[in-house]
């Protein structure tokens, strides 16, 4: 009997706000566990370090890792009023895979 295939986890690409207003751009399959880790400093990005409190300003599933790997590229080279159209919905995510 033929194994079922394994299904990808799917990731989300998300923006966080520091406290100083600057925006941090990255990707995970669980968005609430990846801010506690960038809190708690555990395995957080050095960039967020001493930068809270933070909060996650927008987040959406886009798929595979390779798929949100992309993404993020793409809405890193964005300027910041792009990034503010994304978070703000004047701006839409798809149309930059």
């Amino acid at each position: 009997m033929p194994e079922a295939p394994v299904a990808s986890p799917q990731f989300s690409l998300y923006i966080v706000r520091c406290a100083d207003g600057k925006l941090y751009t990255g990707i995970a399959t669980d968005v609430e566990k990846r801010l506690a880790e960038h809190v708690s400093g555990s395995r957080g990005a050095k960039y967020l370090r001493g930068k809270g409190p933070l909060v996650v300003v927008f987040s959406e599933t886009v798929g595979d890792r390779a798929l949100a790997s992309q993404v993020e590229y793409r809405v890193k080279q964005l300027s910041r009023v792009q990034k503010l159209d994304l978070i703000e919905g004047r701006r839409r995510l798809v149309d930059l895979q």
